[in-house]
């Protein structure tokens, strides 16, 4: 298999999925082993946020923002799967 830009949209996409996935409330509470919950704090005023804390915003934006538009990119993908091979 050769390195196109099509394998690179789909190994982004796959990525992107496997973010969309994550299940909060099983993996992202305080009980569980990774102990990374929503209640962190940022820290004070002027105090850059932790990179957990950077994390958990960047999953949670990417579950609210791409749930629609991954639905449409995987159903395309799949279609082009199916006629191309």
């Amino acid at each position: 298999m050769a390195f196109t830009l099509y394998s690179l949209l789909q190994a982004a996409l796959l990525c992107v999925n496997a973010i969309a996935v994550l299940h909060e409330e099983r993996f992202l509470k305080n009980n569980c082993t990774v102990g990374w919950g929503t209640d962190q704090g940022i820290g004070g005023f002027g105090e850059e946020p932790g990179i957990k804390s950077q994390l958990m915003n960047l999953i949670r934006s990417v579950r609210t923002v791409m749930r629609v538009p991954l639905i449409i990119v995987n159903s395309i993908v799949i279609v082009l799967l199916l006629l191309f091979g």
